[in-house]
């Protein structure tokens, strides 16, 4: 099926709030970004109708509602960034930007008249279950409370971010943005302004700004491998075949698709492809910088994929400007006018952009979460994040979870797995409603076997082979990414066997 035409800067439709009940619903969904939406819609085509989505914001989005920061975008095709099952034959671009993607997710949520289901403004801060009669109650931070027989977290991994620990933070005297925040009524003109961050959202802003600003001042603490990002406009004749032929988007899809699972024998383990890719990123880089000193500086001393990819064409080229400066030296502290660095030099600025990333939750939750017995996942996640398939952990029943522990890609696009996490939890939640079931919890035993099998996995991966990044906690466990292909994962979520779990009946009768 297809959505209708998108146009690029629509205004968002109005927000129409759920009714308010005192019944318990089938299930709750907390976040109405691509995954809580993705959900409802499918758990409402399977029959699974009552339903309701709490989302914190006043509108729908998630992580492409807050990242509004010049030159947001997506560094995986426009057609592999969308559901198989909701196809957009419009996109712009090869990659589209932030605010087409945005359009993109109000479509689904007013094509599919999904509005409906969301109650906006109630920012959960608890979770709990009660074992004696199956049920989740979700209190928002203003007392409000929801119960529900089942629980989809869907507020994603990316969806809080926050300053840094860098000391002398609130002495800095100017303007202070972070680039999930961002600030649309600062005024960059002839400004002087820093940097702090080259990770994926870093490269992206830094060739926006350095068109506007006087002076911009790149605080670089490791360089990233950065790929050539093949960024184009879409023809109409292409939105035409695609409207008027959509298997032949599913081919383009498909194709997008298995280009992308080639890359995991480079990015995920060492092989001769990695080294590949590596002197593909390598060339891309010597033949924009042409300063050998400014090449070594940008160049990564760990192997690709240990951290993220980066794709970029136009960082490397905006970092020579004339107004714009590459700083390599630790950052010491904030002080009153500026940056002072570890070498003991000052640099004033007028504001300070912070593009340092996410708070994941990789040893720990975003909310408090009690399960069965008074279990608390904060501290069950305390020494890093564990679960079954990525979506249910043990002890929480009627729970699930996605973009869960262990279910991130390093090569392919997000939405692949996240539509095998939905196909996976419709399918428990349709068994729970036409059977009877008052408790799905998976068992410990299998929880365990599946989660030693991940992380022996793990241990051969590039993203364990050494480097600092977020995919790992403090102390080094892998919480984060999924060891495999696509289509591994996608396997693994396909079969739904009751005997992984503990199921207990309304009647009260174990199985």
């Amino acid at each position: 099926m297809t959505i209708p035409t998108m146009k690029s800067g629509a205004r968002k439709a109005t927000p129409r709030q759920a009714p308010a009940t005192n019944k318990p619903h089938d299930v709750l969904i907390v976040g109405a970004g691509f995954a809580g939406l993705g959900a409802a819609l499918r758990l409402q085509q399977e029959g699974v109708g009552d339903l309701v989505i709490l989302e914190r914001a006043d509108d729908v989005g998630g992580t492409w509602r807050d990242n509004s920061y010049p030159g947001a975008a997506c560094d995986i095709p426009s057609n592999l960034y969308s559901f198989s099952f909701a196809p957009n034959p419009d996109w712009s671009r090869s990659f589209a930007g932030s605010r087409e993607i945005l359009d993109y997710v109000h479509h689904l949520a007013d094509h599919y008249n999904l509005r409906q289901l969301v109650r906006f403004g109630r920012d959960v801060s608890h979770l709990r279950y009660d074992d004696k009669t199956g049920l989740w109650t979700a209190v928002t931070q203003t007392g409000e409370t929801f119960q529900a027989r089942s629980v989809v977290m869907a507020q994603g991994p990316l969806s809080n971010a926050s300053f840094p620990d860098i000391p002398g933070l609130d002495e800095f005297k100017g303007h202070k943005i972070h680039s999930a925040r961002w600030d649309h009524d600062y005024d960059f003109n002839r400004k002087r302004v820093a940097v702090i961050g080259t990770g994926a959202s870093g490269v992206q802003i830094v060739p926006e700004l350095v068109k506007k600003v006087d002076k911009l001042t790149v605080f670089q603490r490791t360089p990233g491998w950065v790929m050539p990002r093949p960024d184009f406009a879409t023809p109409q004749w292409n939105k035409l075949l695609f409207r008027r032929v959509p298997k032949a988007q599913e081919s383009v899809r498909r194709a997008l698709y298995l280009a992308h699972e080639s890359m995991a024998l480079g990015i995920i383990w060492n092989s001769p492809l990695t080294g590949l890719l590596e002197r593909v990123s390598e060339a891309h880089l010597n033949h924009q910088v042409k300063d050998a000193w400014m090449r070594r500086q940008l160049k990564p001393d760990f192997r690709i994929g240990c951290k993220r990819v980066l794709m970029s064409s136009d960082y490397y080229p905006a970092l020579q400007r004339d107004n714009c400066r590459l700083i390599t030296w630790p950052i010491a502290r904030l002080c009153e006018n500026g940056i002072r660095t570890a070498e003991g030099i000052e640099h004033q600025f007028d504001c300070i952009v912070f593009a340092t990333g996410f708070d994941v939750n990789n040893n720990g939750t975003p909310f408090k979460v009690t399960g069965s017995k008074g279990r608390d996942l904060d501290t069950d996640w305390k020494r890093g994040a564990q679960a079954y398939k990525s979506i249910n952990v043990a002890g929480y029943p009627n729970l699930f979870i996605t973009f869960g522990p262990n279910s991130g890609p390093g090569h392919n696009s997000a939405l692949v797995y996240m539509e095998s996490q939905i196909e996976y939890l419709v399918k428990a939640v349709k068994m729970m409603t036409s059977e009877g079931i008052k408790s799905l919890d998976v068992r410990k035993d299998v929880q365990r076997r599946h989660n030693h099998d991940i992380q022996k996995r793990l241990a051969k991966t590039n993203w364990n082979s050494g480097c600092k990044s977020w995919y790992l906690t403090e102390d080094g466990f892998n919480a984060t990414m999924f060891p495999g292909f696509a289509s591994q994962y996608a396997r693994q979520m396909e079969g739904f066997d009751p005997g992984d779990y503990r199921v207990v009946r309304v009647a009260g009768r174990p199985q």
